[in-house]
């Protein structure tokens, strides 16, 4: 079983107890608390070590995740999660738990995600009319990412899961040669 799975499995299990009728905690909260425990993990090299070294036993772990979680007042059920990552042996893994858990959440609340190339900056209407266009396409709400290109002459180029929308100069010059080629 790769890791991936594994991020994704344990992403799965948390998604099912936080979009559940009467959680306490909401998505949005959830992944914040989260982010906020792995900014901590990635500024100590120290703190990171120790809560993947076998050496370490699991209730000093627990102890040095519940301090963290107090001060950053982290809420029982991610705390609680996180516990069972150390009982795991998965706090490794955090990183790619909350990719995961990013993507299956967007996917349960009818989100797609869109990574767009574009030459420049969009202005704020570009990114609006582009988003609307991306809705249209797909039927759900967009979540996009922006990145700057500067190969591109003009126009974008949005990725939607394997799904490719180009709208560039080149991809557009690309589109009326085969069709030229085709004519004759």
């Amino acid at each position: 079983m790769t890791l991936s799975v594994v991020a994704a499995r344990y992403a799965n299990a948390l998604a099912d107890v936080i979009t559940a009728p009467g959680s306490p905690v909401k998505p949005p909260q959830a992944l914040e608390e989260l982010r906020s425990f792995e900014a901590a993990l990635g500024e100590s090299h120290a703190l990171r070590e120790v809560l993947v070294t076998p050496a370490v036993p699991g209730s000093r772990k627990k102890a040095v995740v519940a301090r963290i979680a107090e001060k950053l007042r982290i809420s029982r059920i991610i705390r609680n999660f996180l516990f069972v990552l150390v009982d795991h042996r998965r706090t490794g893994l955090l990183v790619g738990i909350v990719q995961a858990l990013e993507l299956v959440l967007d996917e349960r609340l009818g989100f797609a995600r869109a990574e767009i190339l574009a030459p420049a900056e969009l202005t704020e209407t570009q990114h609006v009319a582009l988003r609307v266009e991306l809705e249209r396409l797909t039927g759900k709400r967009i979540r996009s990412h922006f990145t700057i290109d500067h190969a591109l002459l003009g126009g974008v180029i949005a990725r939607i899961g394997s799904t490719i929308y180009d709208g560039s100069v080149r991809g557009r010059l690309q589109s009326l040669e085969r069709r030229l080629s085709a004519e004759t």
